[in-house]
């Protein structure tokens, strides 16, 4: 009787709004226990790499460097600055700057490096490091457009260098040097007082599940109450 009256002409159009609505929150609810696991396996790559030794690059670089993100580095290498480019909308405190971003030759390889911030009016030559350095930090991928707001670089179409960036795009840099790169960045660590530029910084990292658990059960639950909640309504309604 119930579901007769559910799919009448009187209730039809209600009917499919509410398995609509009900449809809505069980996939919000699928949803959010993607990101839950999006995020357990980003933890464990975190983890993981946090746990593994120093990777010596000048030893060789392994040929799986790009699952490798969050491995503590060192290399030992010389800077080409004729090819630093930078990245744009980067603070240090309120001060507005870019991160300079810098190819480090070694042994016949090129990585770039995220040297660190420095005042966006400030002439980049007076930040040359010449000779060989010694860079230690962590492995990072590279990133192309956020996927929530963001713009995506594009490289000229007269063929001239992009030198200010939007993202720290390896892929896309890669095309505009002159010379083969990996296909990671190295982001330096961050020195306690450190105050002349550049400055190098490490990302803050949660290692935690945040609450796409509790999320999800709450769309769950939505969509069960729609489902029990609406036979009841219809049987109250003469």
């Amino acid at each position: 009787m119930i579901v007769k009256k559910m799919f009448s002409r009187k209730w039809l159009l209600t009917t499919l709004l509410v398995f609509l609505g009900a449809a809505v929150c069980i996939r919000l609810g699928i949803w959010q226990l993607d990101r839950l696991e999006s995020r357990r396996a980003f933890n464990t790559q975190v983890e993981t790499m946090r746990a593994a030794t120093l990777l010596d690059l000048n030893d060789g670089v392994p040929e799986n460097i790009a699952s490798m993100e969050w491995r503590a580095v060192t290399v030992t290498g010389e800077y080409d600055f004729a090819n630093q480019v930078a990245i744009r909308n980067q603070y240090n405190g309120d001060q507005y700057g870019y991160h300079l971003i810098t190819p480090l030759r070694f042994d016949g390889t090129v990585v770039l490096v995220n040297r660190g911030w420095v005042p966006a009016d400030a002439d980049w030559s007076g930040f040359d490091e010449p000779g060989r350095v010694t860079v230690t930090g962590q492995i990072r991928l590279g990133r192309g457009k956020p996927a929530i707001g963001g713009v995506a670089d594009a490289l000229p179409g007269d063929g001239e260098k992009l030198e200010v960036w939007n993202n720290l795009d390896v892929e896309k840099m890669s095309a505009q040097f002159p010379y083969p790169i990996l296909g990671v960045f190295i982001q330096p660590n961050a020195l306690a007082g450190d105050a002349a530029p550049p400055i190098p910084y490490q990302p803050e990292i949660e290692l935690t599940e945040g609450s796409h658990f509790g999320y999800a059960l709450q769309w769950f639950t939505f969509a069960a109450i729609l489902f029990a909640g609406y036979p009841f309504y219809l049987r109250k309604q003469d």
